[in-house]
């Protein structure tokens, strides 16, 4: 990782927000992005318990993934559209690896939810890594492929090689150096994952 690229960024989003997340532009792009509302329903909907429910929490999935502003208005309808005509057993393999990818071997669910979705032509990033990201929003994160490739290039992460097609590995490393990189950030801008990764994005906006 950069150091310099990083502490450069922080320059940059100062220089431009003084008051920091509590620049009035950015609470209204906060307002908009309405993160504490789709964490606490990812939370109620997601608890290990709900599981013995796949249909409920089908539809749950749907919920999330179509409120979400993190999600191409693309894939909202096309991803509601395909749970809803999965059969039974095509439904409770979904939910089967959403359950494991959240509270139990996460590498076998994620790859798990993947294969499932690929069925479908649906194994997107974005798909894939929305609700871990607003479970555990201070850790997961959110793959969105333009700001992926964009902080890969900037903050010079040459290990981090970029597939269109989701893998655990890569997901792995880079939340590991997300989560790296918010901590050698002042505390104010030590946000939620999501947040981080949109204030590494208006820096790099700037540069």
């Amino acid at each position: 990782m950069n150091e310099q690229a990083l502490q450069a960024a922080v320059e940059e989003f100062y220089r431009r927000y003084p008051s920091g997340f509590d620049h009035p532009d950015l609470v209204a792009i906060g307002k908009k992005h309405k993160m504490d509302k789709m964490i606490a329903l990812a939370r109620e909907s997601f608890a290990e318990e709900n599981f013995s429910r796949p249909d409920d929490v089908a539809e749950r999935m749907i919920k999330v993934v179509t409120s979400s502003s993190m999600v191409s208005v693309f894939e909202k309808p096309k991803f509601r559209d395909c749970v809803r005509s999965m059969g039974e057993p095509e439904k409770v393999r979904l939910v089967s690896a959403l359950r494991e990818q959240l509270h139990g071997d996460e590498r076998t669910g994620f790859e798990e939810l993947v294969e499932t979705l690929a069925e479908y032509k649906l194994a997107k990033w974005t798909l894939v890594t929305v609700v871990p990201a607003y479970l555990r929003p201070d850790y997961d994160v959110f793959v969105k492929p333009t700001t992926v490739k964009h902080v890969i290039a900037h903050f010079e992460l040459p290990e981090l090689v970029y597939n269109a097609r989701p893998n655990y590995d890569f997901y792995n490393r880079y939340r590991g150096e997300i989560n790296r990189m918010k901590s050698r950030v002042s505390a104010d801008l030590q946000r939620e994952n999501a947040v981080f990764c949109g204030f590494l994005m208006m820096s790099m906006d700037g540069s």
